[in-house]
């Protein structure tokens, strides 16, 4: 499927390098989903769009004055290893998954990818505060906010790549949390919303 000219265009500041790079993460992809679930099989023909395009979009919105990055359920490496292998800033994996795991730390290899890879569940994790934290298609906001609460800096923010339930979570998260966020359009999907989340704290 050729990409739209808003996808392409994520692909403008790309050196030739790091294009280099994200073809080797795919074909890797490609060839470990056989056995291991890393995308839906429905999406595997469409691993540029769907997947590195979706979590490319995101590089743009990383501020100059982030040094650090947690990415929650990595996964396949969505959008943490995309991440960083575009912007080469220092990036946590946390995956509880092993085996997913062990296809992260072969890309990131491979890639020679700034990643620290932990094979662990979230709530499980002991790390220094961080500057931002992303995820994709991992949780609600409610539970995405009790995973960040302890893990993100005071003058940290998150990215999350959401769906068209967006508003649902929104409203129920308002219920238990207040939080200043902003809704900010998919370039790669027309279901798709990126949620940037600038304070949050729990009601008491």
């Amino acid at each position: 499927m050729p990409l739209k000219s808003e996808e392409t265009n994520l692909l403008e500041n790309v050196s030739r390098e790091t294009k280099e790079k994200l073809d080797i993460y795919v074909s890797l992809l490609q060839q470990w989903n056989a056995k291991i679930n890393l995308v839906s099989k429905q999406t595997i023909d469409q691993i540029w769009e769907r997947h590195i395009l979706d979590s490319l979009q995101l590089a743009s919105l990383i501020n100059p004055s982030v040094n650090s990055i947690a990415d929650f359920g990595s996964g396949g490496g969505f959008p943490g290893l995309v991440l960083a292998i575009v912007t080469g800033l220092p990036i946590t994996l946390i995956e509880s998954d092993l085996r997913k795991t062990v296809f992260l730390r072969e890309v990131a290899r491979q890639t020679q990818s700034n990643v620290n890879i932990l094979c662990k569940r979230i709530e499980q994790v002991d790390i220094p505060p961080v500057d931002l934290i992303t995820a994709r298609a991992l949780a609600s906001l409610e539970i995405l906010f009790s995973f960040s609460e302890n893990r993100l800096k005071e003058t940290g923010y998150c990215l999350f790549l959401k769906g068209r339930q967006v508003d649902d979570e929104i409203a129920e998260a308002q219920q238990n949390w207040e939080f200043d966020y902003q809704k900010i359009p998919s370039k790669t999907s027309p279901d798709g919303v990126i949620i940037k989340i600038n304070q949050f704290r729990h009601i008491v």
